[in-house]
């Protein structure tokens, strides 16, 4: 039975925007994260589709996310998936089976990959985020000898920013060149591969870019849009002068104002902060409903139907959204399309870019067109 919402998701532009990470990343390798379900998008079609633009290096974050990925060969396409978050002694199991690299955080878990065998492993290494990581003094102090290492790594606290902290953790990573056996280094997120040739190294991790995110500005021209969500009207209805929409009547009509009832909430993903708690607004505006757009919508979320925007009206409840449908033909059946430029999105909710695609629930039928 096919569900009253769906996320339309692109592909093409999935892999166009790895592929433009990868030139970006210059002579280095090119990764994706995938964990949280592959962003939100589902992590086994993104992983095949990523396969097949080029992509070698995957990561997820436990060893249930490496486990729903199992029945993909990874070897045989000579990629490798690794596990950031370690291996817990309950974990053992799991990684003798399944083949993926632990990213070893603490001495404890060097310690446990060393005393069952040690195979080859990843280790991340803190350079200043003070979140996961083995410290350099660890390294120092011999922590890794002997310890077969793939890729040492490191994560960028505030590589979306205009940091100095950038430096000094690209310096403090640097510096440990040489100093383990690991064949690789990899420092940069998709952030950090903006921020040049030198937070590079051996191979880039990029996760939101790869998305449609944009965790800054200047990959704009580079990154396209993936998912957008779309959902079907339950009802039209006209909202007269003076009445109100929505719980705590927080939203009234200034003027007669046709109301279309969408089949999606919170319970989706689709959060309170894109609620309108103001007046009455209506707008004309050709603009495409996938596209980067320069125009100020508003703050509240948005929607469309063909070219005319369609605001949000009232508060967005768990599993319902009010929009302003007053100067479109939109009637009961019909879908509407939201706002597919997570920046914008961002801004009007008041949530971060990442957690709009990762929230994205499991209610919508995910539909590929590649």
């Amino acid at each position: 039975m096919n569900a009253p919402h769906r996320l339309a998701l692109d592909g093409a532009a999935l892999a166009a925007n790895w592929q433009a990470l990868a030139r970006l990343s210059g002579t280095a390798a090119c990764g994706a994260a995938v964990k949280a379900d592959g962003y939100g998008l589902g992590a086994r079609a993104v992983v095949t589709r990523l396969l097949a633009a080029g992509c070698r290096d995957f990561f997820v974050s436990s060893w249930n996310e490496a486990r729903a990925l199992a029945d993909l060969d990874f070897a045989s396409a000579g990629a490798t998936l690794s596990v950031l978050h370690g291996v817990r002694d309950e974990d053992m199991a799991a990684a003798r089976e399944l083949g993926a690299r632990p990213v070893l955080n603490t001495p404890a878990q060097v310690q446990r990959w060393r005393a069952a065998g040690g195979w080859p492993c990843d280790v991340m290494v803190d350079t200043g985020m003070n979140r996961l990581g083995v410290s350099a003094a660890d390294i120092a102090a011999g922590l890794l000898d002997g310890v077969v290492v793939d890729t040492l790594m490191s994560h960028l606290a505030c590589a979306d920013e205009a940091s100095a902290m950038n430096e000094r953790q690209r310096d403090r990573f640097a510096a440990l060149a040489g100093r383990t056996r690991a064949k690789r280094m990899s420092l940069a997120n998709s952030a950090g591969i903006t921020l040049g040739r030198e937070y590079h190294f051996d191979l880039t991790r990029p996760g939101l870019a790869l998305y449609g995110g944009l965790p800054v500005v200047t990959l704009g021209d580079a990154i396209r849009p993936v998912v957008r969500i779309e959902a079907e009207v339950l009802q039209r209805r006209t909202v007269a002068v003076g009445e109100s929409v929505g719980y705590n009547a927080t939203w009234v009509a200034r003027a007669e104002t046709a109301v279309a009832i969408v089949n999606l909430g919170y319970a989706d993903g689709y959060w309170r902060g894109f609620s309108d708690t103001g007046t009455a607004f209506a707008a004309n505006v050709a603009l495409p409903v996938i596209g980067r757009a320069s125009m100020d919508l508003s703050d509240t979320g948005t929607a469309f139907a063909a070219n005319v925007a369609l605001p949000v009206i009232g508060r967005v409840s768990m599993d319902l959204v009010a929009l302003d449908v007053s100067h479109a033909d939109v009637a009961e059946g019909d879908w509407v399309a939201f706002d597919a430029d997570l920046p914008r999105a961002a801004a009007a909710s008041g949530m971060s870019q990442y957690e709009l695609v990762t929230g994205l629930g499991q209610r919508f039928d995910r539909r590929w067109r590649d």
